[in-house]
């Protein structure tokens, strides 16, 4: 008896054993063919822009976009900008001043609207860019006026100041609802303030993409690397940004990089081939940030 027990302890070990490793993620192509990171890289270290759509709260973006970041700027020192969703374009300033060491960081966090998870998530990025001199785009347009498009449509950005819309991209702003990330907002519905038409919900989500891509595009110059930190849904399927991005400049090298959650990722599913140059594939048990 014991001895069978031995050998059942031993198959289990065996067992597990020869299973897929534990790896917190798989990074895949586009078409779904498993690769390297030092691919990814040597990829993006020939790009124009570097686009990582993160899952706000998932670990493994962030640790990749502190690590790219690193990577890039071992590779091309200081031609790399930094640029992300979560600094809106009326904090330029203070964000400036922060990265040029006019104040400390207890000065300049009460002054800026940081998301929640700032200080885990993307303080070491800000950080990086004050130790290392590089630029850091505050790209999004201020949600005051994305929300006011969320309530009325784009025609009432007509209505603000002339300063106010420095901080918008040129109106009136390109749009085509026929795009799958704006369908599928649509198809969405409902949402945090929608006691209204929820047909400007994906326009609130253009402005925002357009205001990002002519963040991107004042900043960025020939020779230069522009590594913008964003929210998976705004370049998921080179939508969004890169849609603007792309009716402005066609001939822009821009590379993709989308998380994606899958219960097993030992293999890419269907539903996320195709959406981005390279895919991150995090296993559905990972701890969350929040």
């Amino acid at each position: 008896m014991q001895k069978i027990n031995l050998l059942i302890i031993i198959m289990a070990i065996f067992s597990l054993a020869f299973k897929a490793d534990k790896a917190a993620y798989r990074l895949y192509t586009s078409e779904g063919k498993e690769t390297v990171y030092s691919k990814l890289i040597k990829d993006a270290a020939e790009a124009d822009i570097v686009f990582y759509g993160e899952l706000h709260n998932d670990p493994v973006s962030h640790w990749l976009e502190m690590e790219i970041t690193r990577d890039l700027h071992n590779i091309i020192s200081d031609n790399l900008i930094l640029g992300a969703e979560m600094f809106e374009r009326d904090d330029q300033l203070v964000l400036n001043e922060y990265l040029d060491d006019m104040y400390e960081s207890d000065k300049f966090e009460p002054e800026a609207k940081l998301w929640k998870n700032y200080k885990t998530d993307y303080k070491p990025l800000v950080e990086f860019a004050r130790r290392n001199n590089l630029s850091f785009v505050a790209s999004n347009i201020p949600r005051r006026y994305a929300s006011m498009v969320n309530r009325s449509g784009f025609e009432v950005l007509d209505s603000l100041s002339d300063k106010a819309k420095e901080y918008i991209a040129p109106l009136p702003v390109a749009y085509d609802p026929e795009l799958k990330c704006y369908k599928d907002m649509l198809s969405m519905g409902g949402g945090e303030g929608m006691q209204h038409d929820n047909s400007n919900l994906p326009k609130a989500q253009a402005i925002k993409d357009a205001t990002m891509a002519h963040s991107i595009l004042e900043h960025w110059a020939e020779g230069k690397i522009f590594i913008h930190y964003n929210g998976s849904y705004h370049s998921r399927n080179f939508e969004g940004i890169v849609w603007y991005l792309k009716q402005a400049n066609p001939d822009l090298n821009i590379l993709t990089i989308e998380t994606v959650i899958q219960e097993d990722v030992s293999e890419l599913e269907e539903e996320n081939l195709g959406i981005a140059s390279y895919v991150v594939c995090v296993p559905e048990s990972m701890t969350k940030t929040y």
